[in-house]
């Protein structure tokens, strides 16, 4: 009978240090892990155990194989260990063997020696089957019969229990046909590494040419170090079952400029996602964040834009007979630009922050916002928010609302904008409106961006003030 549970590591065959590590992070929080291991087998059945795997392994990810000899060996049950060595752990394991403990009274020690009743903390599970630690105090009865209720002081115990191990382990039973030195490759999902993406804008002197930067930010919680590991990136949105509690079971693009460094990333498609892959080996240790360089670009085509979106969000619950959206308000700065090739860029952008910045007059770098973008594929729009503008001032009012029927209104708004600097500018505005809606007069030309949206092109003069004025009907 295989005794995993209560078989020490040490008895088992033990691997070697990783020959070959490949580590593929995702953007989920979760990374794939494979590495190939030298192992000494003894012909016939055998435990093989290997401890430094991460702590957040989910163990029924767990791949064991053997490249040397694969139809000679056969594993017949896997068991992933992470009863780890803590003071919580030994003395819960402790319970009803005898202990020592050794208290202070200001210069004095007293010791005393019994058997230990409780231990201080213990897991117990809810009606949810749910695992939580509980605070029960210790308890200990000594030899001359005293019942001492929670002690403090210094706990000695004779040995640690069994079934404790000081790193979270693997081990397998398995029979292996022949004797010899296997190389095996073991493969396992873990939880706790993450990598995200995060760009750096910087505007050129006129506002319409920019320069790329994009950075890649590894952050390694695992419980593991993998050294010398050949790491990849996928960006995607990779679906994952519903987890419960531990469980064992059984054509690339033209890359950018920075990307042509043998040290940088090359980037590939896989499946519906995209594989960025370092050209060179990496360490990533355990409790650490790295950050690496991901692409550049130059001299990038971009376009600032005002926007007046004062309706932004309100949805179909819109109209009524209230004030929404009125009032003064700064429209949007955005800065947008396209990912193509003819514009300095053409691959896929990852999720990240995008951080805009642009030179002052002494030259110094300030930065002027910050946005979020999604995965961005080649050939699509960016646009990055920056902020609100300072010198640019919308109001907008309902000046007129009448109701024609029972199920439908004659409204007219007013949208005043006043250009505060001494240079032109163009604001967009953009008014919503729900239902079946007709505009019967208007002071300016508009486009309909969709059937629920005025767009208005707004040309500004240096210190102009002007003023958008107009009438729709709305039948719901």
């Amino acid at each position: 009978m295989f005794l995993a549970a209560i078989l020490s590591a040490a008895l088992a065959a033990p691997a070697s240090d990783p020959s070959a590590t490949e580590v593929t992070i995702y953007n989920q929080g979760f990374g794939l892990v494979k590495e190939t291991r030298s192992i000494d087998f003894k012909e016939g059945r055998q435990t093989v155990a290997i401890e430094d795997v991460a702590s957040q392994i989910q163990p029924d990810s767990v791949g064991f194989r053997s490249l040397t000899a694969p139809k000679g060996m056969q594993v017949l049950e896997q068991n992933y260990q992470f009863d780890l060595i803590s003071t919580a752990a030994i003395l819960n394991k402790s319970v009803g063997k005898r202990i020592r403990l050794t208290r202070a009274f200001g210069n004095q020690l007293s010791t005393i020696e019994g058997v230990l009743l409780s231990a201080p903390t213990a897991i117990v599970p809810d009606q949810n089957g749910n695992q939580n630690m509980t605070y029960n105090g210790m308890v200990i009865r000594t030899d001359d019969g005293q019942i001492v209720l929670d002690p403090v002081g210094e706990v000695s115990v004779r040995e640690v229990p069994e079934g404790l191990i000081s790193k979270p382990t693997l081990l397998w039973d398995l029979i292996s046909e022949r004797a010899g030195t296997n190389q095996v490759e073991l493969s396992y999902i873990t939880n706790g590494i993450q990598w995200d993406a995060a760009y750096v804008l910087t505007l050129q002197g006129t506002n319409d040419l920019a320069d790329l930067q994009g950075w890649v930010t590894v952050n390694n919680q695992s419980g593991a170090t993998f050294r010398d590991a050949k790491m990849k990136l996928l960006a995607g949105e990779v679906n994952q079952a519903p987890r419960g509690g531990r469980g064992m079971g059984g054509g690339g693009m033209a890359p950018m400029e920075a990307l042509k460094s043998a040290d940088a990333f090359a980037e590939q498609s896989l499946f519906e996602y995209h594989l960025y892959t370092l050209q060179r080996p990496a360490t990533i240790r355990n409790r650490e964040i790295k950050q690496l360089a991901l692409l550049e670009g130059h001299d990038l085509k971009v376009v600032k834009r005002l926007i007046m979106d004062s309706l932004q969000g309100y949805g179909s619950f819109y109209p009524s007979e209230g004030q929404v959206g009125t009032g003064v308000m700064s429209p949007q700065v955005r800065v947008e630009f396209m990912n193509t090739k003819e514009n300095g860029l053409g691959m896929p952008l990852p999720q990240g922050k995008f951080k805009v910045y642009q030179r002052d007059n002494s030259g110094s770098v300030q930065m002027l916002g910050e946005d979020q973008i999604r995965h961005t594929p080649r050939n699509e729009k960016l646009s990055i928010l920056v902020g609100k503008s300072f010198d640019i001032v919308g109001e907008r009012k309902r000046t007129n609302f009448e109701r024609v029927s029972a199920n439908s209104v004659r409204e007219t708004f007013e949208i005043q904008l006043r250009n505060r600097k001494e240079v032109a500018d163009t604001v967009v505005v953009l008014e919503r409106h729900w239902g079946d809606w007709k505009v019967t007069q208007t002071t300016d030309k508009w486009t309909k961006a969709d059937a629920n949206t005025m767009e208005f092109d707004v040309a500004l003069k240096a210190n102009e003030v002007r003023t958008v004025r107009y009438t729709v009907e709305t039948k719901w």
